[in-house]
């Protein structure tokens, strides 16, 4: 198998970590971008031929684009992931102005530039592919996630436009949409808005269950999935969504199918509002 280049943000930790790991075994070579170097020092020291580190807060627009362009100066680069992101947790009426900012330039924003600075590239050199990391919470939504999902529904939406302009250059897109997995998106990145007491007991508080350490572990392999979104990188065509999660698919299907059942519900109403037939 011929040794790829892979530019992936956000790699010191969760599905960036462990598909920057899983990538260096076989041999492919990782340019990773990290708020703080220290933490892949690791890799640095073990594939020094392999590996580069390249210090990155994705809410920099300039800064993306120069990592990026960068990139591609030193040679061709076969696959593009766009993982830095952040969970945020709480009622929309919890979260604060700057809350909402942050998330949305991180998780959203930030990934369309990264996208977008890349795509003059990859047409340039006659195609290349482009994975978007998101959550089975790009199609579901649950109380006291607005703003995550406000992010991730739109970053889904983005790229699947995208898909569609640069298939004709041989530009692959993926969206990944995994379950709940044993990262550290729980327990380390993950923000709370501030609690307010008319909210007790409500749905928007459901996810402290989930935070609870006592809880039950996330039912995903986050190194299961980490190969099987590096597998994709051989599909052709490339599959625009891939669901990773028993949970997640069951959910997601679910979810899908009520939305279709409302649908179909509204022929009348929809056709009611058209002109009739020869006017």
């Amino acid at each position: 198998m011929t040794a790829r280049t892979w530019l992936i943000t956000g790699v010191s930790s969760g599905f960036g970590h462990a598909l920057t790991t899983q990538l260096l075994e076989r041999g492919d070579r990782v340019i990773g971008t990290v708020r703080d170097t220290g933490k892949v020092a690791d890799l640095v020291t073990q594939y020094p031929d392999h590996f580069r580190a390249e210090i990155l807060d994705v809410t920099d627009t300039a800064a993306v684009r120069a990592v990026v362009d960068g990139a591609f100066a030193a040679g061709r680069v076969d696959v593009i992931v766009s993982n830095a992101g952040y969970g945020l947790f709480g009622a929309a009426e919890e979260i604060t102005d700057a809350q909402v900012d942050h998330i949305i330039a991180t998780n959203l924003t930030g990934s369309i530039t990264f996208i977008r600075a890349a795509l003059p590239h990859l047409r340039a050199q006659g195609g290349g592919r482009i994975v978007q990391m998101s959550t089975y919470g790009g199609q579901v939504a649950f109380p006291g996630n607005s703003m995550y999902h406000a992010t991730k529904w739109g970053i889904e939406g983005f790229a699947e436009s995208v898909a569609q302009e640069v298939a004709p250059f041989g530009i692959g897109v993926t969206i990944v949409e995994p379950g709940g997995a044993r990262t550290e998106f729980r327990t380390g990145s993950a923000q709370i808005a501030d609690p307010m007491g008319a909210y007790d007991g409500n749905p928007a508080h459901a996810f402290q269950a989930m935070l609870d350490p006592a809880a039950a572990p996330a039912p995903g392999d986050p190194q299961r999935m980490a190969a099987r979104i590096i597998e994709s990188a051989d599909t052709d065509p490339a599959p625009l969504r891939m669901v990773l999660g028993s949970q997640a698919l069951d959910s997601t299907l679910g979810v899908l199918r009520k939305r279709i059942d409302g649908f179909e519900a509204q022929r009348d109403l929809a056709a009611s509002t058209d002109f009739p037939a020869g006017e």
